[in-house]
């Protein structure tokens, strides 16, 4: 490394997957939003089985989960760990690697799934040769952020890291396991699992998906962009660390609640069921505590479009993780499952949640990556907030309306014990609330859009460019407030 890169940041690799995260958000709501009007009006498919529902619906989760979340996680992860440890990257070329490989993983998720090569299992379809080359695109991240760690110059781990650090170790530990798979051809294979153990281990991993890809890695996130944004401190440090252990003790055994009901032996059901009403503690307290560093600032939110993101994400993260748990319980579970509440839920984690933090994130990145001092437009950033702030609503809302329904109609019976509805009923009585969350849809797409616009501009005015390593070490209190 040449003592001119030692002594600055490596933000090529952040600019590379912050433009990326931008552009697959765009092409990951757009295969949603079609989908979506598919639902409502199933000939959309136009009989070409590449674009039937059961295809595209895989390919919406994965360019949504893993390659817009995920290239935010990176981007972000990335330049919090440098920035916080006074240091460059771990290598360089290492880094280019993490980025290229991703790319590859995302491409070749994008042509295998509406091919209708897919190993059947819920966030995890993609088959062995991409299963290899995600976990080898995943060790190499977890050399560079963790190299990188070790390298810093500052002796506090500050706590972002600590849940991005969490988040990496645990992922790779979840795809492993949970693909271990008997290939049988070269796009075709066989789980290692059978039977109710691959179905516990799927809900392992499907359940822990959730909580570390798309919790613990965005709470990172949260923990160094809220305080940048406010410019103050995080409002309890002490409390940021509690809320890492409990949350990652907790979470690993809440998985068995999507199996309420089945063949899994009950008092797996029932130890999920517990372990989920249990984490609703350190999710809540972790909300609250992004929430109260906005104490004394609050007059902020009328003024700053990015804060709003922020701040609302955590409204949405709060309200997510108190619904979860709720739909955990096992009378509550009799109801909701199987029906469009359990889309709500996931959505409103999804798009209020994941969606707004990482947004949120991004538009406080885009313009130091490229030498702007701000977006391109502020106007637009409102238009976006708003926009999609209405559409996350109906979406959610449209879904809780349609399952609570369906769940009531599909258990509703005559005195004589039949069924007082046919399934085609539900069905029917679904479809307006599927155009209601189409529109909800339509509208946040509309609002990456502006996004993909205001980006545009804003790069093509900036020249990309790299932020020079302090000499001195920044102490903890620092850190903890707002960064070099």
């Amino acid at each position: 490394m040449s003592q001119a890169n030692s002594s600055t940041y490596n933000y090529r690799v952040v600019r590379q997957f912050s433009i990326m995260a931008v552009v697959w958000g765009v092409v990951g709501m757009l295969v949603g939003v079609f989908i979506a009007a598919q639902l409502a009006w199933p000939e959309l498919n136009f009989g070409i089985p590449w674009l039937s529902y059961g295809r595209l619906r895989p390919l919406h989760t994965n360019a949504v989960i893993f390659a817009f979340g995920g290239c935010a996680l990176m981007a972000t992860s990335f330049y919090t760990v440098q920035r916080t440890c006074n240091t460059r990257l771990f290598c360089d070329k290492l880094a280019g690697f993490v980025f290229w490989g991703w790319q590859a993983v995302i491409v070749a998720a994008a042509l295998s799934l509406p091919l209708g090569y897919t190993s059947g299992k819920e966030y995890a379809e993609l088959e062995w040769p991409i299963d290899i080359l995600i976990a080898l695109v995943w060790v190499a991240y977890a050399i560079v952020f963790f190299g990188t760690l070790a390298k810093r110059k500052v002796e506090h781990i500050y706590v972002a890291n600590w849940f991005f650090g969490g988040f990496i170790a645990t992922v790779a530990i979840l795809h492993i396991v949970n693909s271990a798979a008997m290939p049988v051809s070269f796009m075709k294979s066989y789980s290692a699992y059978a039977g109710v153990q691959d179905a516990m281990i799927q809900w392992w991993y499907g359940h822990n998906a959730v909580g570390f890809f798309l919790t613990a890695g965005f709470l990172g996130m949260m923990y160094y962009f809220v305080p940048k944004q406010v410019g103050r401190p995080i409002y309890s440090y002490r409390l940021s660390i509690v809320h890492f252990w409990a949350l990652i003790f907790t979470y690993m055994w809440a998985g068995p609640h999507h199996l309420h009901y089945t063949a899994l032996p009950d008092w797996a059901q029932s130890l999920g069921m517990v372990f989920s009403l249990i984490l609703l503690a350190p999710s809540w307290g972790g909300m609250i505590n992004g929430m109260m560093t906005l104490s004394g600032a609050w007059d902020k939110l009328r003024s700053d479009p990015i804060l709003r993101f922020l701040i609302v994400s955590l409204s949405f993260y709060g309200m997510s993780t108190f619904e979860g748990p709720m739909m955990s319980i096992k009378t509550v579970n009799a109801l909701s499952h199987y029906t469009d509440w359990t889309v709500g839920h996931v959505h409103s984690g999804a798009l209020g949640w994941v969606g707004f933090i990482s947004i949120g994130s991004l538009y406080y990145l885009v313009p130091r990556l490229f030498g702007r001092a701000e977006m391109y437009s502020k106007k637009l950033i409102e238009v976006h907030f708003w926009i999609a702030t209405i559409g996350v609503v109906l979406y959610i809302a449209s879904m809780w309306i349609a399952g609570v329904m369906q769940g009531l109609m599909w258990r509703a019976v005559n005195g004589d014990g039949t069924l007082t509805y046919t399934f085609v009923e539900s069905v029917k009585a679904t479809f307006p609330y599927y155009v209601i969350r189409l529109t909800g849809g339509a509208m946040y797409l509309a609002g990456m859009l502006c996004m993909a616009y205001n980006v545009i501009r804003t790069v093509a005015g900036g020249t990309p460019t790299e932020a020079k390593i302090p000499v001195t070490s920044a102490s903890v209190a620092g850190h903890a407030a707002v960064h070099a």
